[in-house]
């Protein structure tokens, strides 16, 4: 069935960036049909009644998490937008920051009317300082057209935008870490509960969503729930955003249905392998989820499915390798990512990664000792599930999948280190 792009559409414009290019092609014409004939509450109803997950990781149903909200609290609510995108292997919404800022910004209209938020916050990454002039100058031109402000679309509904550039910490896009930072301190995550949606912002009422899942609302409400549940399958509807990179033939960012095989990914939209070699691997969502032998290559890119063999649709960040890429190694790398990321909060954390981080550079530069294997295990076990957020279980997830898929690579590695060694 082919499949025409809501997301990514018109991102090769160059004038798509401005609000004269977004409305040439029916923009925001759905958020003031919103605006103007939908209460509240409806849009709640449909965004939970389309089946909409999150798209920045989790996956949770986004309509859910709404009605979460604390109600009645005298406090105001508010609006953040996570574009912290800082997982490795993941680029879709800098590239929808960058392409398609008035789609965003459409969505966070929808999305602060149906929650009835009069203050919205894009915080964006550190690195992004292109992205966010990009975005600033559309919301200026928001403002500039009614579209924002006391008034918007004319309407009696105040909603203004507002965009703050993090400092580059990848513990940031960790939900409440990126609250902290919001208000101006230093990016560690809370203890919750209390969960956003009750004590989040200013300790106010906050929903937090995903650049994508913000993207989507657009078309959702435009064309309605049965087009978007025509896409996908059970559970898992509707478009979604690929960024690939790796040993393909054709990287870049992809649009498609939810649903595909990683097969169909690889080798109908980038072209296959690279000439002279095949796919041994592939991490599809990002450096946090487990890794997919090729033999698994079949399994469908989805929330469900790929959570049978071991993984998870994280963010759509797919990094396929080919059979010249050590495994160890590219474990090695992420562990020391995730070391160095730590915020240092919580002791598992900020000693368990650095500890596995060691082993394994050990590991790969010939030095290896009896029981390094075992240890890197209990080290994964220690800090899973014992720390405020969830960046140890990130770095926990790598370790245990891939010293189970690849048990050979370990094996060979750590032979040839004892050889180095004793001379044998």
């Amino acid at each position: 069935m082919s499949y025409e792009p809501v997301l990514i559409a018109g991102c090769d414009d160059p004038d798509n960036v401005t609000l004269k290019g977004y409305e040439k092609r029916g923009g925001y014409a759905t958020a003031k049909k919103v605006l103007k004939n939908m209460a509240p509450d409806e849009v709640v109803t449909q965004v939970k009644d389309s089946g909409l997950r999150g798209r920045g990781g989790a996956g949770f149903p986004t309509g859910l998490k709404w009605t979460f909200l604390a109600k009645d609290t005298g406090k105001p609510t508010y609006l953040a937008v996570n574009a912290d995108e800082s997982e490795p292997g993941t680029f879709k919404d800098r590239y929808l920051l960058e392409r398609n800022p008035h789609q965003l910004i459409e969505g966070c209209l929808i999305a602060a009317w149906a929650i009835q938020a009069h203050d919205v916050y894009i915080y964006l990454r550190g690195e992004f300082p292109y992205g966010r002039d990009i975005v600033q100058a559309a919301i200026d031109e928001c403002y500039e057209k009614g579209y924002l402000g006391d008034k918007v679309f004319g309407k009696d509904f105040r909603c203004n935008i507002t965009t703050v550039l993090g400092a580059g910490a990848y513990i940031c896009g960790e939900e409440t870490g990126m609250l902290e930072s919001l208000e101006g301190k230093r990016g560690h995550p809370r203890n919750k509960p209390p969960f956003p949606a009750v004590e989040g912002l200013f300790n106010c009422p906050t929903i937090i969503n995903n650049v994508e899942s913000l993207s989507v609302l657009v078309p959702i409400l435009e064309r309605g729930n049965d087009w978007f549940q025509s896409l996908g399958s059970e559970k898992n509807w509707g478009p979604k955003v690929w960024c690939v990179s790796g040993h393909v033939k054709k990287p870049g960012i992809y649009e498609t249905a939810l649903g595909l095989t990683i097969n169909e990914l690889l080798e109908e939209h980038c072209g296959g392998c690279r000439d002279g070699h095949s796919f041994k691997s592939a991490v599809p969502g990002g450096s946090s989820c487990g890794i997919v032998k090729a033999s698994e290559f079949d399994t469908a890119l989805d929330f469900d499915a790929l959570r049978e063999v071991g993984s998870s649709l994280g963010t759509g960040g797919v990094m396929a390798w080919d059979d010249t890429t050590s495994i160890p190694e590219a474990l090695a790398n992420f562990i020391e990512f995730y070391a160095e990321e730590s915020c240092g909060q919580c002791t598992p954390c900020r000693q368990g990664t650095g500890w596995a981080a060691g082993i394994l550079h050990r590991l790969v530069h010939g030095h290896y000792m009896d029981g390094d294997f075992d240890e890197l295990e209990r080290i994964a076990r220690g800090f899973t599930g014992t720390t405020i957020c969830a960046l140890a279980d990130a770095a926990a997830i790598p370790i245990h999948s891939y010293l189970a898929k690849f048990p050979e690579e370990f094996k060979a590695m750590a032979e040839r280190a004892h050889a180095l060694t004793t001379g044998a």
